[in-house]
């Protein structure tokens, strides 16, 4: 399967916000996405493109030396071969690029596939965040990672 990981662009727009809301129960909306793009200087946003289509994306923030994963999500058909755990990577290694040296995340506590991607890197769970998700008052588990990947 070929695709490529690039900076997210306002074009992209509508396609992310589409796995946005099909991937979560608390979508951003559409106007967050484009804050992200046009106005949050600490934005680091990405996409997997297969040839024209948007498969998955991802949102960081850099600050200063930390790398805060905000969203990232992989449109349903194409789950399960590993497109995430490849924009994660790239997003990573790239702030490892810009100065970063950790990262950190929040992730539902029933969220076990997500979980286990973020074992994978090394990430740990080190805190919770009870009731978090306004939706259903889920816990979010807070993981960190403090030795980014080089390239």
């Amino acid at each position: 399967m070929n695709y490529v990981i690039r900076k997210m662009t306002l074009q992209d727009l509508e396609q992310v916000v589409a796995i946005d809301q099909v991937s979560f129960s608390l979508p951003w909306p559409a106007r967050s996405f484009q804050f992200e793009l046009t106005d949050n200087e600490a934005s680091r946003s990405w996409v997997a493109d297969m040839d024209g289509r948007v498969i998955a994306m991802l949102v960081g923030w850099l600050i200063v030396d930390e790398l805060h994963v905000a969203t990232i999500a992989t449109h349903p058909e194409f789950r399960g071969r590993r497109i995430g755990s490849e924009i994660l990577l790239h997003a990573l290694r790239s702030a490892k690029e810009e100065g970063a040296i950790k990262s950190f995340l929040e992730v539902r506590e029933s969220n076990e596939v997500a979980r286990k991607m973020y074992r994978s890197f090394g990430f740990v769970e080190d805190g919770r965040r009870k009731e978090y998700y306004k939706d259903n008052g889920e816990d979010a588990i807070l993981m960190s990672l403090n030795h980014l990947p080089g390239g």
